[in-house]
């Protein structure tokens, strides 16, 4: 014992002597005139050379041992901050605490002047970021590629109650963990024309010659696995343009037409997601994820030949997965890289790129899977529109020489759709480019098979195959939540750390100790504290502590149903008011999320919240029974805050549209209960965990899909609800909205007259499922066994389960770690 405290101090001491090295001589600042914000980098910088050193160890490894690596595309990383993250997995977090305390610095303060990459949206971006992670920590040589924005996701500030946008400036400081590689760097062209050539032989070959040059600048960021396992590349591209100022227009007086290719060129890089719904946007759009395809897949065939491979083994090293339709342009690009450069014939580049490519879908939403202007594409990348015609052309005649003749199955399967202006659909080429197309939830796998991808799954019934989403633990539950963390290796031991997808069954026998039990509620009222002490710091609001806290914190949309849970808010509102004799359970209704800048909808929403948030909050009739709370810019930091704290989580879908869901798994790992739909992984969910340790309520996928095709019309319901139409009338009439009476006419006419996502339709089995939620608040011994049987049993939605599936049943990567 004594030897290993000798160790220990040697450590602290020596990474305080490295933070104290890099305060001076990276930093440029003394101990003495040092801010909070020079101890994080200093720490930071502190961390990442460990990180260096495991870095290039693993390169070097996977090199000396020839193996597969995968490259993930992706248009966002929701990596959010990473000091701790990558503290944590490193082994050093409790060494920088000790070494800063020593230092008269406080951790928790410099940690959290961190800024989040807040380069994704959502669960598509987050996700990405967790399986960068798992593959880290199982051992899988990866890369992560994708755009490193200057400016992510808009920051989100709520001014009276509607939403705006603001810049967000995450690398005002710099970015400590990242390295700008200069040497890497790659031509990516736009416009111009294509030249046929014929070679010696008399065949056909073609050659393209862009009238626009960007280049592509590598920054690396290196993602450590757990205990540092292994470290893996995140390589992000920023755009620059091929020159930064034409002098001789400079020179001439046009100042600002001398650098107008400079701002075209870098604004590709500029901004996630500009909105598209102009021409100019949906050009930038397009833009932005060629530039990123191409700028990867020249990268990892450059790194193949390195290696001194062959191009034709491309499929035996390289495993390249597309997330979403965003990069699916790689099918076009890695046909013209192969045939076009590196002079393949056809159709064994067509061989090469099928069993090179794996294909994501995430969504079921028809308006979500992208198409592209058969115009646009022809202007902007004139060869890979001749490209995808013959793709389309080949495949057709293929189906024709298998007596294939249905018309509208070719229609259907087409890469061109002829029936809305003739568009690229870029779901089906992922589709036909790729040898596996996965969903992220077994119904929504079997439901991408009935529905969006069904004449392709007649033809091709091999390749879809279910992928389960997973969240990464290590974030989730030991840096989101050290208490119950510490309380379940006090429990289980050391083990759950390592093993949390089979250690945490054993957790189960725990559910039935009553000691355990108040242990267990005694962690969740101390993670509401803090986000009490939270919303009242940043709003202004008071929180009961002792009420549910019910959450719904996500990206806001109409088939995400927050209006769903803003009816019973209101209903419940009501009834609190009305019956004041009733038992109820208090409540702390929490939302957050940010809805996209074009999405009107979804902004009306957020202001209905905050308006029913502002009534609320001001009634003294209610005696503190009901708060309501929006908190604004919703991000991994707060979400790290918010999910330890939920008592309730909602994920309230509409079934059979929402393709996973992740935050459904964080909260219930943090013992938070279910209320939602059979929807995305709720229904694994429900399998695992058990249906009576959630509240499961409304139609079923099959059911919403039958009331969608006979009638959206919700008179009848509403006739049937006063509990409904109570609320419908309230919020219609301008209860919450004094100063504009009309605002929400539309909202609500809208829903009785064509409920597109069956708010009212489900309205009822919600409040049911609510009441029953009351219920068994007011039983504390059965809520808290639920809550730990929840954590106990969430086990298998690691993201490290996932990501060994995609090894062994779709990248064909072996010697995973287990």
């Amino acid at each position: 014992m004594a030897e290993e405290t000798v160790k220990a101090t040697d450590t602290v001491d020596t990474f305080k002597q490295l933070i104290l090295a890099k305060l001076r001589y990276s930093v440029g600042k003394d101990p003495g005139n040092a801010f909070a914000h020079d101890w994080f980098e200093a720490v930071a910088l502190a961390a990442r050379d460990h990180l260096i050193d495991h870095w290039e160890d693993a390169s070097l490894q996977v090199d000396r041992q020839e193996q597969k690596r995968v490259y993930y595309l992706s248009l966002e990383f929701l990596i959010g901050r990473l000091l701790v993250d990558n503290l944590s997995n490193l082994g050093l977090l409790d060494t920088a605490r000790e070494a800063l305390a020593q230092l008269d610095v406080d951790f928790e303060q410099i940690r959290n002047l961190e800024p989040d990459a807040a380069l994704g949206n959502g669960g598509l971006g987050r996700l990405a970021a967790c399986f960068m992670e798992s593959m880290a920590t199982l051992n899988i040589a990866a890369h992560g590629y994708g755009i490193r924005y200057e400016h992510g996701l808009f920051r989100q500030v709520v001014v009276d109650g509607w939403q705006q946008e603001h810049t967000e400036t995450w690398l005002d400081f710099g970015n400590p963990w990242e390295f700008e590689r200069p040497e890497v760097s790659y031509s990516v062209g736009f416009g111009g024309s294509v030249v046929n050539l014929a070679d010696s032989g008399d065949i056909s070959r073609h050659e393209w010659h862009p009238n626009e040059q960007v280049r592509a600048i590598a920054y690396d960021t290196p993602v450590v696995g757990w205990r540092h396992s292994s470290v893996n590349t995140l390589r992000l591209w920023r755009a620059r343009a091929e020159e930064d100022l034409q002098l001789e227009r400079f020179n001439a007086g046009d100042h600002f037409g001398a650098v107008a290719d400079v701002v075209k060129a870098e604004s590709i890089s500029r901004v996630l997601y500009p909105a598209d719904s102009t021409e100019a946007g949906q050009e930038l759009r397009l833009r932005q994820e060629f530039f990123f395809v191409s700028a990867s897949l020249q990268d990892l065939i450059a790194r193949h030949l390195e290696l001194n491979l062959d191009i034709h083994s491309l499929p035996d090293r390289v495993a390249i997965q597309l997330n979403d339709t965003h990069p699916a342009i790689a099918v076009a690009e890695l046909m013209r890289l192969l045939v076009d450069v590196y002079r393949l014939e056809w159709f064994e580049a067509w061989k090469l790129t099928t069993a090179t490519l794996s294909y994501t879908n995430h969504t079921l939403l028809p308006e979500a899977l992208e198409s592209w202007p058969v115009s646009l594409m022809e202007r902007l990348l004139p060869r890979h529109m001749q490209i995808i015609y013959l793709i389309n052309a080949y495949h057709i005649d293929s189906l024709r020489a298998k007596d294939i003749h249905d018309f509208d199955l070719l229609r259907s399967i087409s890469l061109i759709d002829e029936d809305h202006g003739r568009r690229v659909r870029m779901g089906n080429l992922a589709f036909l480019g790729s040898h596996s197309i996965n969903g992220v939830s077994a119904l929504h796998t079997n439901l991408m098979r009935k529905s969006v991808f069904s004449d392709f799954h007649r033809l091709y019934p091999e390749r879809i195959n279910n992928k389960t989403n997973g969240v990464t633990f290590r974030r989730w539950l030991f840096q989101a939540n050290p208490q119950l963390t510490e309380l379940l290796v006090g429990a289980l031991g050391e083990g759950v750390l390592d093993t949390p997808e089979t250690t945490l069954r054993s957790l189960e026998p725990f559910a039935a100790k009553s000691s355990f039990r108040k242990q267990f509620a005694a962690q969740r009222q101390h993670a509401k504290k803090a986000l009490a002490e939270l919303v009242r710091e940043r709003m202004g609001i008071s929180l009961d502590t002792q009420a549910i806290f019910d959450v719904q914190v996500k990206r806001i949309h109409e088939y995400k149903r927050q209006l769903l849970n803003l009816l019973h808010t209101v209903a419940l509102y009501q009834a609190m008011r009305n019956d004041p004799a009733t038992d109820w359970a208090p409540r702390v209704k929490i939302f957050a999320g940010k809805a996209a800048a074009s999405y009107h909808q979804a902004k009306l929403i957020i202001k209905l919240a905050n308006d029913i948030s502002r009534t609320v909050n001001a009634d003294p009739t209610l005696r503190g029974l009901l708060k309501v709370v929006f908190i604004p810019n919703y991000n991994v930091s707060l979400a790290e805050v918010i999910i330890p704290a939920a008592d309730l989580s909602e994920q309230i879908s509409t079934a059979g549209l929402e393709a996973s869901g992740t935050s459904n798994m964080k909260f219930a790992l943090n013992g938070a209960l279910t209320i939602g739909t059979l929807d995305g992984a709720n229904v694994e969910m429900s399998e695992q965990i058990g249906r009576e340790n959630m509240f499961i309520f409304g139609m079923t996928a099959q059911q919403v899909a039958a009331r969608s095709r006979r009638d959206l019309n919700m008179s009848a319901e509403v006739a049937a609800s006063e509990r409904l139409a109570g609320a419908l009338e309230a919020i219609r009439s301008g209860v919450f909205s004094p100063d504009d009476p009309g605002r929400y006419t539309g909202l609500i006419d809208g829903l009785l007259a064509h409920d597109r996502f069956l708010v009212c339709a489900d309205f009822q089995a919600y409040w049911e499922a609510q009441r029953k939620v009351d219920i068994l608040w007011r039983t504390p011994d059965r809520w808290w066994q639920a809550a730990v049987l929840n954590t106990a049993r969430t086990g298998w939605f690691s993201s490290d389960r996932t990501i060994r599936e995609y090894a062994k049943e779709i990248w064909n990567v072996s010697g995973i770690d287990s």
